[in-house]
């Protein structure tokens, strides 16, 4: 059975930090590109930031300068440092896995909240 487990969600004033972790269990991540997504109330999901299998990265303009995104294969996990973070930062965070073959996603996480308060 594929998991993909998210933790770090958490409340934080505009201006801090958070880390999200994403561990899958059930795949190898090491050859999939690995993305975050997020969802915010009466809002259509979006991708976040994405990592390729061999590393490069993109960002929604967004959330450039302030969030990265990683990877540890060895580790199964992906992370999000989120830092400055802003009140419409606030969403439901979402981890995926995507096919082997392409950027179709195959896997999701069940979702982590953040909320960033003014």
């Amino acid at each position: 059975q594929v998991q993909l487990v998210e933790s770090g969600e958490g409340l934080v004033q505009a201006g801090g930090s958070l880390r999200l972790s994403c561990t899958a269990s059930g795949i190898s991540i090491r050859f999939r590109g690995m993305g975050w997504y997020r969802q915010a109330p009466g809002k259509q999901r979006e991708l976040v930031a994405r990592i390729s299998r061999t590393g490069d990265t993109r960002y929604v303009d967004s959330v450039k300068g302030r969030f990265t995104i990683s990877r540890d294969n060895a580790q199964s996990t992906v992370y999000l440092q989120m830092n400055s973070l802003k009140p419409e930062d606030t969403a439901v965070y979402y981890c995926s896995a995507e096919n082997l073959y392409s950027d179709d996603v195959d896997y999701w996480g069940q979702g982590t909240q953040v909320t960033v308060s003014s």
